[in-house]
């Protein structure tokens, strides 16, 4: 290939590179187009029931779901590194955005609650956009596992009691007695359960009866006809109900009369006053947005066989969140129950994204007077069945028996939820995994080493008793980089072993296939080490050095200090060299 050709292909690259579209879409197959419709059609019957009740949880209008997904959604297909990922609306993400925007807000201003819920979104893309060209995309690894379910089956206890009032009737009392209690208590998740069970006795019955029934009727389509647009069918089933039996004279709430067309595109209002009050909840939606969504997307890559980029990831969300804050929407970010929807569908590609996006704006031109009769029970109900599929409390359990201290900070992360608040929460998790993060960096795996039976293989002695070890010969293994936080460990656990084996210690071998780094300060340590041990008259060796250590050990001059001769390709080669050096005393 010539010059210009290389130069050609590298610009290209970089293209595919970041408008990852520009890489499949050449490539698409005609085959492929007629599932990539029939997922698209059946995504957008699960979107629009699915939008419009969680712009509820984000405190907005419902057509403003709607606002939020086409653009979000094309954008994303433009950019995001994932061929199945669907962005839109979800309710743990709306939910933050409400809390952020609750706080700044003072009743009775819908106009400010909008432009500021739209100034929150632009921000998040934003903050996408610069951590994907900033490459942070390992940020997201700061969220383990358990305080991630801890918080986000939190949200969902706190979302569901939200909606319960709606399923009765009876939002009117609730909300009232929430404010009085704002004024002299800190309305958690435990007092306002409280005021949704004080506030049963005003029930509306026709309301219950609806919401109950749409809730049940969308537990038993999920059971046996998941592959059914259930929300949507729901929806309808609630809206001829309230035309034909005039249930909005009986007190049913429903959402009035909405302006269809695209009325809600526009460039964001800033307010540069607020960013900062509002960086707080912009970094919690980006943090628990970004795990969601890679976690969905590397849930759907295992069926697909794609290859997912964390980093371009962020930037695809970035432009996601950008498109929603100039159509007047709320924080997207992507979603499991739509992805699930789209493999069982046998979605390809994200095309799927572009005809649910093309189907939502039309559903916005012209079908939005549909849905002047459709109750606020019925948008809670799907709220609740959403939410009541990310209660796992059975991976609590398992937790438990597996790792003690791991369930301590899920919970911790669940009831900080709970008790204190979902900004709140989320901080507390970032501040457990950063706590479980140190915790294990500096209290990394250990072992001493035998060897089994008639074999070359070393394995721990506490858990292979039967493994032998050499009199005279301490094998210790260290799983971790030895570093500033963790040295002071690794040379004190050494010395306790020396000091309480029962046969003096002559050498200790260091198998060093899980160091994979070393800092200035491991090295300081390290070298104290050597010298205290040789005035002992005790060896220090490792074994099965990685390149990255040895590089770093020549940097330091710790190579030279611990000497040449006291490197080894294997275990059993330092231990083959050990004996011959007793057998020489």
């Amino acid at each position: 290939m010539n010059t210009t050709g290389k130069k050609q292909a590298n610009h290209s690259n970089i293209i595919n590179k970041l408008v990852p579209i520009t890489s499949w879409l050449p490539n698409y197959q005609k085959k492929w187009l007629r599932v990539d419709l029939i997922a698209g059609l059946a995504v957008w019957a699960m979107t629009v029931p699915q939008v419009m009740a969680y712009a509820g949880i984000a405190g907005v209008p419902p057509v403003y779901g709607l606002y939020t997904v086409p653009l979000a959604m094309i954008l994303y297909a433009v950019f995001g590194s994932s061929r199945t990922l669907s962005v839109g609306p979800e309710s743990a993400i709306a939910i933050i955005s409400a809390v952020t925007i609750s706080a700044l807000v003072v009743a009775d201003n819908p106009g400010e609650y909008l432009v500021l819920t739209s100034m929150l979104t632009l921000l998040v893309g934003v903050l996408y956009l610069l951590f994907g060209l900033f490459r942070l995309g390992w940020l997201a690894n700061f969220l383990s596992k358990p305080v991630l379910q801890g918080f986000t089956q939190g949200i969902a206890l706190i979302v569901i009691s939200s909606q319960v009032p709606l399923i009765f009737g009876t939002e009117t009392g609730y909300n009232s007695m929430v404010s009085s209690f704002t004024e002299t208590l800190h309305t958690g998740f435990f007092v306002k359960s409280y005021a949704v069970i004080a506030t049963l006795s005003g029930t509306n019955l026709v309301t219950m009866v609806l919401g109950l029934g749409g809730l049940i009727v969308l537990f038993a389509f999920k059971r046996f006809l998941p592959m059914s647009p259930y929300a949507l069918i729901v929806v309808l089933l609630g809206i001829l109900a309230v035309y034909f039996l005039n249930l909005a004279s009986n007190g049913v709430s429903v959402i009035g009369p909405i302006e269809s067309g695209m009325g809600g595109i526009k460039v964001p209002e800033i307010s540069f006053d607020k960013i900062g009050v509002l960086l707080p909840g912009a970094f919690a939606i980006l943090l628990l947005g970004y795990s969601v969504s890679l976690s969905v997307a590397s849930i759907s890559a295992e069926t697909t066989g794609e290859k997912i980029n964390p980093d371009q990831e962020l930037i695809g969300l970035g432009f996601a969140n950008i498109g929603a804050a100039f159509s007047s929407g709320f924080v997207v970010s992507g979603s499991l129950s739509r992805g699930v929807v789209i493999r069982r569908a046998g979605g390809r590609t994200q095309v799927v994204s572009i005809v649910n996006g093309v189907l939502v704006i039309l559903t916005i031109f012209f079908a939005l007077k549909l849905f002047f009769n459709l109750p606020f029970a019925i948008l809670a109900a799907i709220v609740i069945q959403a939410m009541m599929g990310l209660l796992n409390f059975k991976y609590f359990q398992r937790l438990y028996k597996i790792d003690h201290g791991e369930f301590a900070f899920g919970m911790a992360a669940l009831f900080g939820v709970l008790i204190f608040g979902i900004l709140e929460g989320v901080a507390l998790g970032v501040i457990l995994s950063l706590a479980l993060l140190i915790k294990r960096v500096s209290r990394p795996g250990k072992a001493v080493l035998g060897r089994l039976p008639k074999t070359d293989t070393y394995r721990d002695i506490n858990t292979y008793p039967e493994a032998e070890t050499v009199p005279g010969l301490l094998i210790f293994r260290f799983d971790g980089p030895i570093i500033f936080a963790n040295a002071g460990y690794f040379t004190d656990e050494v010395q306790r072993l020396i000091d309480a084996s029962e046969i003096p210690v002559r050498e200790v071998l260091i198998p060093a296939q899980q160091i994979n780094h070393m800092d200035s300060t491991g090295a300081d340590y390290l070298a104290k080490l050597k010298t205290e041990l040789y005035e002992k008259g005790i060896v220090l060796s490792f074994a099965e050095v990685k390149k990255r250590l040895q590089e770093a050990m020549e940097r330091t001059g710790l190579d030279e200090k611990i000497g040449k001769d006291n490197f080894y390709e294997s275990i059993e080669a330092g231990v083959r060299s050990f004996k011959q050096r007793q057998k020489m005393l």
